[in-house]
């Protein structure tokens, strides 16, 4: 696990300004833009004062799921007493919640790839926030091959979302949109 990941952050020194994952057997990498950092510190930001001394926030770091899937979510919560660990990998299974921010190449992991694997190892909420198009997804009740509940939600209202972890807000208004994005309907 270990020997495959210093091989992935070979690649992400060899390629600044991009983000590598293993998705289905290939390493994948994405473009890093300002707004996709900016979405990522504003949820942390908005999410762990939340969370309670038992629950931590990680990012970047990776989940090794299967022998063809290793993520790096943008942002998990997991216990903290792991992230206290400070490891560079972790066991999927300690998720609780978990935050994708799309970028132009992560589009189809994010919305079709990562969602089956995420609800198939119970993760309860998977939170989808796209600055391209200016809205969120929110996705909860997993099941084996993919969540049953799904809500989209433009930004702009506070989003709650209902979890294990209790209810969480979290503040859309301020989150940054792809000034290239698509006009909203």
């Amino acid at each position: 696990m270990n020997r495959l990941h210093s091989q992935l952050a070979r690649f992400e020194d060899a390629f600044p300004g991009f983000r590598t994952e293993i998705v289905e057997g290939s390493v994948m990498a994405s473009p890093v833009t300002p707004h996709h950092g900016a979405t990522i510190q504003r949820l942390w930001s908005a999410l762990e004062p939340q969370l309670g001394p038992r629950w931590g926030v990680t990012s970047d770091v990776v989940f090794p799921f299967d022998e063809e899937n290793e993520f790096c979510p943008d942002l998990a919560v997991i216990p903290a007493s792991e992230v206290a660990r400070n490891e560079i990998a972790y066991a999927p299974d300690l998720i609780e919640l978990v935050v994708e921010v799309v970028s132009r190449g992560s589009i189809r992991r994010d919305y079709e790839v990562k969602p089956r694997r995420y609800a198939s190892r119970g993760i309860a909420n998977y939170l989808i926030f796209d600055p391209l198009k200016g809205h969120c997804v929110t996705m909860w009740n997993p099941g084996p091959d993919g969540y049953r509940g799904r809500d989209t939600i433009p930004y702009g209202p506070d989003l709650t979302v209902d979890s294990p972890l209790g209810k969480l807000t979290v503040p859309t208004a301020n989150l940054p949109v792809d000034p290239k994005a698509r006009p909203r309907p």
